[in-house]
């Protein structure tokens, strides 16, 4: 058996790491970007271009034939049309590295937002998964949201480096760099910011189940 076939058992778990596609779709969302850096410095920008679609295809299909979750390869192939796209039309090697500069900063911006207008961005989420209503208490709970509002405070830092490094590489050039920051800060980073908002959602369903114990005697 593969670590996640595409017809998983309905009662088996699914993790984050497997919703990733797994440690191998964590590894594989690295190879186009090696490989566009590699065939950009051997045969060029035209060619970078080729290879790293080519990279993202050739993912799809051996997960497919793997019989692995394809979800993750797809999601990459999009991201990789798109940067390729920029690169090939702005003409520069660095411009495959553009959208995520901005999005970075974009999520680095709503984050900061949302923690501003006292609606934690974590926390917002938590309660979209969880909720089967317009269940708003978390917030009236200084406990809760402050939990919330730490765990968002580490995503919101987590973009805010990646835009800062990245676009302070993209500025000087650095392609190399720039694919070597792209990797080691996506989800090593990003696995730092889950481990806060883990702690974050395991404060919030022990306040969460408490004041259910209490309300439940109110109610008989």
């Amino acid at each position: 058996m593969t670590e996640k076939t595409l017809y998983p058992a309905r009662d088996e778990p699914l993790t984050l790491l497997d919703r990733m596609g797994g440690v191998s779709g964590l590894v594989a969302g690295a190879v186009p970007t090696i490989a566009y850096v590699i065939t950009n410095a051997v045969a060029g920008l035209d060619a970078a271009v080729v290879v790293a679609v080519c990279a993202s295809i050739g993912l799809i299909v051996l997960r497919r034939v793997r019989r692995q979750s394809i979800q993750p390869a797809v999601s990459g192939l999009l991201g990789v049309g798109v940067a390729a796209l920029i690169a090939f039309y702005t003409g520069s090697a660095e411009g495959y590295f553009l959208p995520g500069i901005w999005v970075s900063l974009v999520m680095a911006v709503v984050c900061a937002v949302s923690i501003l207008v006292r609606r934690p961005l974590v926390g917002v989420v938590w309660n979209l998964l969880t909720s089967t209503g317009p269940r708003q208490s978390w917030r009236s709970d200084r406990i809760t949201m402050r939990a919330f509002d730490v765990a968002t405070v580490a995503f919101t830092a987590v973009f805010a480096a990646r835009f800062l490094v990245q676009d302070w590489l993209y500025d000087a050039g650095s392609t190399g760099w720039l694919a070597f920051a792209r990797i080691a800060m996506g989800y090593p980073l990003v696995g730092l910011a889950l481990l806060v908002t883990y702690w974050a959602v395991r404060r919030a369903r022990r306040r969460s189940s408490a004041a259910a114990e209490v309300e439940a005697p109110a109610s008989t």
